[in-house]
Formats: structure tokens, sequence, C-alpha cells
């Protein structure tokens, strides 16, 4: 088990864009389409924006045509860690980063093979550590 990163309000606020924390720490949604990472197919490892903690790799990124960035599957079996959500009148799989316990995005049945899952994931608590700065 991952030693969990824990800090006040205060100091993430410090450290983060206002968006980044209204999605990060306080469980929000951007609207889809206008994340920075929902079309890129930069490769490279996408990184909690919150503590670095790598998260997905962009080999199991692919358009799921929802407007945030989608994933297939996590980079490992302890990145990300699941609950279950119950807001807005839905039963859904929230995801969060194992390490700091930053809302990342939702987990879905309806991805492709092989693990037919789709992780939805916001851009903004995501942070892409590219292995090249050029576009695929």
């Amino acid at each position: 088990m991952k030693q969990k990163i824990e800090k006040p309000d205060d100091e993430w606020r410090e450290q983060l864009s206002s968006e980044q924390f209204k999605i990060c720490r306080q469980k929000g949604t951007e609207a889809p389409f206008t994340g920075e990472y929902y079309a890129t197919k930069t490769d490279g490892i996408y990184r909690c924006a919150c503590c670095g903690e790598a998260l997905f790799d962009s080999v199991s990124k692919y358009d799921s045509g929802s407007g945030w960035p989608s994933f297939f599957k996590a980079l490992n079996d302890d990145a990300v860690e699941e609950d279950r959500d119950t807001s807005h009148g839905m039963v859904r799989t929230e995801v969060h980063c194992a390490k700091c316990d930053s809302h990342l995005g939702h987990l879905f049945p309806d991805g492709p093979q092989p693990t037919g899952l789709r992780y939805c994931i916001n851009s903004a608590s995501l942070a892409l550590d590219s292995d090249d700065k050029k576009e695929s």
C-alpha cells in the first residue's frame, strides 16, 4: 500500500489552479471536449497533476468519443483506487489517485478490448510526461 500524501486544502489551493482544485480536490468535472488532453496523441506517461504519481500510459489511451481522455487500463494495479459514486442520481465508479486521493474521473464497463474498461479522466487532473515533444 502506498504512503498517502495528505495536505490541507489551503496547501492544495496554492499548488493547483482554481480549475484543478475544483476537479481534483472537490470532485468536479470539466466540460467535455475542453480539456488539454482529450484529443492529444502525444506518447508518454500521464501523471497525477497533484502529486506526480504515474497513472496511465499513452499506449492505453483511445478516442472514446466522450470528450474526455479515455484509457482502457491504468498503468498498474495500484495506480488508481475506485469508490462507489452515487452523486447526481447515478451509480458510477469514481477513480482517484492511490497516492494523494485526487479525483480523476470515472470508470465505465464500455471500453475496448482487451479490458472492456473506459477510464474517463479529466484533463485537469493529469500532467503528461511525454517521451518526446512531437505529436504522433
